[in-house]
């Protein structure tokens, strides 16, 4: 989910360097600001429904902002938002603009060398969906066929059969579509846009976060989920480099919830199912 391309943010990160000269905060100064302003500052997304939307009230909600707020409770602190853009948040050197990212973000190796992910909380299954007139009713059916998905996530890559989700616990997968014809788009909705037009208007399927499919039929989309999950991922919360006293610190609270159940709760209330344990 929202696995864009690493290449991009790696260069984005190199050029706030470059440009500035930030290097990443110093042990403990993320965790003192923290806890002495008593507020933490979340980097999120306005329009990724059902993880985080402005809702009718135009305030922030959805599951990975709730999660946000579950962590602010437990550290007795306030919870900011602000939405910065995806590919400033995943290049690292936040320089104390914001003090982590709850925003459904694959852990990588290459992410990994500007950021820390301290916990995993919750896998979402990709899955494949059509148009409610197609006539397919398996992932076989799909072999040969215009598929969308969104540019440089990791479900293109699953479509090039090139693959790699590298954290640690990530539930083992296999191929089962080779596509005809592949098309990438800027976002999700873009794809189910396209898909919206008609069977094989424009595509004849998409591949897609089960949770964004589902949220997306919710509001209209004429769109059916083909099969079950190809493959999981495992989504983290992600910190900035330089402080392990504050990534330990999310760990040991997202932990908590892992094992009191809240997370279990907070996936439910969004997805109507438990997406915080992985799947074999």
């Amino acid at each position: 989910m929202k696995n864009l391309k690493l290449a991009a943010a790696t260069a984005v990160a190199g050029l706030i360097i470059a440009a500035t000269g930030l290097t990443p905060a110093s042990a403990g100064e993320t965790l003192d600001r923290v806890m002495n302003n008593k507020k933490i500052v979340l980097s999120s997304d306005a329009a990724y429904p059902p993880q985080s939307f402005l809702n009718d009230n135009n305030e922030m909600d959805g599951f990975d902002v709730d999660v946000a707020r579950e962590i602010a409770n437990r550290l007795g602190v306030e919870l900011d938002i602000i939405t910065p853009a995806w590919e400033v948040i995943t290049a690292g050197n936040w320089n104390g603009r914001w003090d982590m990212s709850v925003g459904s973000m694959t852990p990588t190796k290459a992410r990994a060398e500007v950021l820390d992910f301290p916990v995993v909380y919750y896998y979402t299954p990709a899955v494949f969906a059509v148009h409610t007139d197609s006539d397919a009713s398996s992932i076989a059916d799909l072999s040969g066929k215009t598929i969308g998905v969104c540019g440089g996530c990791t479900y293109e890559a699953y479509l090039n059969k090139d693959l790699v989700i590298d954290a640690a616990g990530t539930p083992p997968f296999e191929y089962q579509v080779d596509a005809g014809n592949i098309r990438s788009y800027e976002t999700d909705t873009n794809v189910f846009d396209d898909l919206k037009l008609g069977d094989g208007a424009r595509l004849d399927a998409v591949l897609s976060a089960e949770p964004t499919i589902r949220e997306a039929i919710k509001n209209g989309y004429p769109m059916k989920i083909v099969g079950e999950a190809v493959f999981y991922e495992p989504l983290a919360v992600a910190t900035d480099k330089g402080d392990p006293e504050f990534s330990n610190k999310i760990k040991e609270v997202v932990q908590s919830m892992h094992d009191d159940g809240t997370l279990s709760k907070l996936s439910e209330k969004w997805y109507g199912t438990d997406y915080t344990k992985p799947k074999s």
